[in-house]
């Protein structure tokens, strides 16, 4: 049972909303709570199309995206339906936590509850928002007032007549404001991100002190001492005077003591400086003097905290940072967008094993300008090698400014293959086979990146500071961000479920080895969860990843062929692996196996697929087949009632149908075809 697809799994999202559904109506059910299958439904469809797309993962966050933005804005029902919408997510959340599907990265049963109930008091007031709606979901909730049947043609024509007569008024400014919002983008961020890796980061005071080592931390430090609590004076310009500016530059150590120099214009180190305190809100200009921020005073005596201020203020840098190296063209295509093109260099760098060279970054960048911009080189050829130049020379800039801060460390070297090996058509490692349509550039980008990564050259790649800032940038933006170490504290069941769907080997181990040293040494909690939880898929991802990241999993998996609950988990997989073969198999783990493989397709796919099967396999013996199964003992007891309700009975009723033997035609005397001779008198 994963609970994580990405977008263009269409097919299996389905399937695990259908069973997720079901299970939650069976259990809601059993408790005399409120579910309706299709608010359940669009609860999940919600988290599905989302920036993250963790249908387990809820906070308060995306409590109330889903109640005050997502509702509003696509879903158009009954009233009443909707009415219920706070209830039936209440119904979810605790469905999945008793179940042990609930990312546990997220809030506790007890803060989601106090989230919903929040929520729910602005419902109302949301649904009525004519502001939060889209477009489609205000014409089919206007025809659903109305008495409309929306899957009904005739209906839907009948009701935009009402609307263009007048009989059905609305309100054209609504209207108009909302096309804008949807042609704008605005509205909940359903734009799916790309997965990232986990990562691991050192003790928090190693990071504490990287920071107090930062070049500028130290800066910044020592500007905002230096213009003190009076202040300093600004010329008419709004620039220090030409003394003090080489002054600063003395004290900050920029190497600019160039006794010539009149304004910080000319020592463009000085000038990035004086605007980052300016960003990072240390220091402001007020009647024609450069003074401090009082409250930024705690930020001075707490390096960590103002490395921090320090790296969300880069964002804010563009012009600062690019616009000294833009030379003789006197414009930087990166300043334009440089609070968009930064924070996704930053992201691309993230948790990647080995350091990228920055020719592959300075294409993509490129790449971005052109399509920002829309050039069109056709009439603007002459200028492309300038412009392209002028980008490749700011993001350095841009490197160097972070590397000064702590945030990327540069090097100089023979790009890792990793970098080049999807850059050519052929089979990847870890993506498989890559065709011409597969490449991640254009092919005239790659056989331009090609020729410059099989030279040495510039590297960059993130510091341990820097790892941890773009890691809070990501989780701000509702992405998913693993961090190895974040889950020692969860419950087993938990533990297992994010790894087995998130983690790769390597850091699997590492979060299983770091749970299990806080949990005494005993992997037997993380066997108990397996047999506990209620879906064999689940359960048999959370199996794996115990036998291939444990050194000693394999054997411990092997061990467990005769436990009444794992054993058909523990068979599956030795014969997947070859260490079992059909033959070693007594009759009843036959049986079994057999009931395994059932469960698991009614899992996946639902109980239209087993009956597809069965119809194939076994034709009208397939309800002695499914007898076998439900009398197999397997331990699954949820899923065989689901496949008694939902397969068994249901072939039952069809095989104990009565059915109309014909009956003679008239004048037949009984010939089968009616085609016989006629009497003679």
């Amino acid at each position: 049972m994963r609970t994580h697809f990405d977008p263009e799994e269409t097919e299996e999202f389905e399937s695990a909303k259908d069973l997720l559904v079901r299970r939650c109506l069976a259990w809601a059910d059993e408790r005399g709570t409120r579910a309706d299958e299709a608010m359940l439904a669009a609860v999940l469809d919600a988290r599905h199309r989302s920036r993250d797309g963790r249908l387990a993962y809820w906070d308060t966050r995306q409590v109330r995206r889903f109640l005050l933005e997502w509702i509003p804005r696509h879903l158009a029902a009954e009233r009443e339906t909707l009415a219920a919408a706070p209830e039936n997510l209440l119904t979810l959340l605790r469905y999945l936590t008793a179940s042990g599907l609930r990312d546990p990265r997220g809030a506790s049963l007890a803060e989601l509850e106090a989230a919903v109930a929040e929520a729910e008091a602005e419902f109302p007031a949301a649904l009525a928002d004519p502001a939060r709606q889209g477009i489609g979901r205000l014409w089919a909730q206007t025809a659903l007032d109305n008495g409309f049947v929306l899957d009904d043609e005739k209906e839907m024509a009948r009701f935009q007549r009402d609307v263009s007569s007048g009989r059905i008024q609305f309100d054209a400014d609504v209207i108009e404001a909302l096309l804008q919002a949807e042609f704008g983008g605005a509205g909940p961020d359903d734009d799916r991100a790309f997965s990232q890796c986990p990562i691991a980061l050192p003790p928090a005071a190693e990071l504490a002190a990287d920071a107090a080592r930062s070049e500028i931390v130290r800066q910044l430090t020592a500007l905002t001492g230096w213009v003190g609590k009076e202040g300093r004076p600004l010329t008419k310009t709004g620039d220090l005077r030409a003394a003090d500016v080489r002054e600063l530059a003395e004290l900050l150590g920029t190497g600019e003591r160039d006794q010539r120099a009149h304004d910080s214009a000319q020592t463009p180190r000085v000038s990035l400086l004086l605007a980052w305190a300016k960003k990072a809100r240390l220091v402001r200009v007020r009647k024609d003097r450069l003074v401090p921020v009082a409250k930024a005073a705690p930020l001075l005596r707490d390096p960590e905290a103002l490395w921090l201020r320090a790296f969300e203020a880069v964002f804010e840098l563009g012009t600062a940072i690019c616009a000294p190296n833009s030379g003789e063209s006197g414009f930087s295509m990166l300043v334009t967008a440089f609070d968009e093109l930064l924070p996704d260099v930053l992201n691309t760098m993230y948790s990647l094993p080995a350091p990228i060279p920055v020719a592959r970054l300075q294409e993509t960048v490129w790449l971005a300008c052109q399509e920002y911009f829309l050039l069109d080189f056709a009439e603007n050829g002459s200028r492309q090698e300038v412009w392209r130049r002028r980008v490749d020379e700011d993001l350095l800039g841009v490197f160097d400014v972070l590397s000064r801060l702590g945030a990327v460390e540069t090097s100089h070297g023979v790009p890792d293959e990793l970098y080049s090996s999807d850059l050519r058509p052929g089979f990847v490692e870890g993506i498989g086979e890559l065709t011409e349509e597969d490449l991640p550039l254009p092919p005239e980008a790659c056989a331009r990146l090609l020729t410059r990564l099989a030279e040495p050259g510039p590297l960059v790649w993130l510091t341990p500071l820097g790892t941890r800032a773009v890691r809070e940038r990501l989780l701000a933006d509702g992405r998913d961000a693993p961090l190895i170490g974040e889950l020692v504290d969860v419950e087993a069941g938990e533990l297992l479920g994010v790894i087995a769907q998130h983690y790769t080997q390597e850091t699997a181990l590492a979060e299983l080895e770091g749970w299990l040293a806080a949990h005494g040494g005993d992997v037997e909690p993380l066997l108990d969860a397996i047999r506990a939880c209620p879906f064999r898929t689940r359960a048999s991802a959370m199996l794996s990843v115990l036998a291939e990241s444990l050194p000693e999993g394999r054997s411990m998996r092997a061990s467990l062929r005769h436990d009444p609950a794992l054993g058909p988990l523990v068979l599956t997989a030795l014969l997947e692996t070859g260490e079992l073969g059909p033959e070693d198999l007594t009759a009843r783990e036959h049986s079994l196996l057999l009931a395994e493989g059932m469960v698991i397709l009614l899992e996946l796919g639902g109980p239209e697929a087993v009956v597809e099967q069965l119809r194939e396999s076994a034709g009208r013996d397939a309800p002695e087949f499914v007898a076998e199964v439900l009398d197999s003992g397997h331990p699954a007891r949820e899923a065989l009632e689901e496949l008694r309700v939902l397969v068994y009975e249901p072939m039952l009723a069809r095989s104990a149908r009565l059915r109309l033997v014909p009956s003679p035609a008239p004048g037949s005397r009984g010939r089968p075809n009616g085609r016989g001779g006629k009497r003679r008198h």
